[in-house]
């Protein structure tokens, strides 16, 4: 479990395929020399870009995951050398400064808009339909990693378009910086949604 607090920007250097088929996985190593890296071990997991990732080679300022080819169908941002952002699994003593987050990236979603207003900036994201549902006024959303607060939601035919209000300070720590209209984000929905969704289909 993570909390949606990035720990550290990473570099991805290196994306080596798995296999030959062109249907392979691929393995990444990643720069980390701005994450803590004297809390990593072999088989810890690493949250990159919001998808939870397997450590299985590092050292003192890199490590190396293996990525299955069904996870980069799902996401956006690991198939290719650039920044992402990097969190440790959360450990029981950590405070909950975000929200709970799986690390499973439930669908990508695609930049709608990215615009400073006032002092904050304003980002707006088209959902897909699939996760649409589970998207609410004031519940959490995490986009590529990052715990945030939806501060509205406009249903249309594809899904919904939601509005989030960005301080400088989660900008200019995370991959976030780099967002414009038509980039992909990867998404993941409150897990609280999740068991709402499960108690109303059990009293149907």
């Amino acid at each position: 479990m993570f909390t949606g607090i990035i720990t550290g920007v990473g570099q991805i250097r290196e994306v080596k395929s798995l296999g030959e088929s062109g249907q392979d996985g691929v393995r990444l190593k990643i720069d980390a020399q701005n994450f803590d890296m004297s809390r990593v071990k072999l088989g810890d997991s690493i949250a990159i870009q919001g998808a939870c990732m397997t450590v299985v080679k590092f050292d003192e300022k890199s490590f190396e995951v293996d990525v299955s080819r069904e996870s980069l169908n799902k996401t956006a941002g690991l198939d290719k050398v650039g920044e992402v952002n990097l969190e440790h699994a959360m450990r029981l003593m950590d405070t909950v400064d975000g929200h709970l987050v799986s690390g499973h990236v439930d669908g990508k979603g695609e930049v709608a808009s990215f615009e400073p207003v006032g002092e904050s900036f304003e980002l707006r994201i088209q959902a897909p339909q699939e996760i649409a549902k589970y998207l609410a006024y004031k519940g959490s959303v995490t986009v590529n990693g990052v715990s945030l607060t939806v501060n509205s939601v406009e249903d249309n035919a594809q899904g919904c378009v939601i509005s989030i209000n960005l301080i400088p300070h989660t900008v200019q720590v995370t991959t976030l910086k780099h967002l414009k209209a038509g980039t992909p984000v990867n998404l993941e929905i409150d897990t609280i949604a999740r068991y709402v969704e499960r108690m109303l289909k059990s009293q149907a």
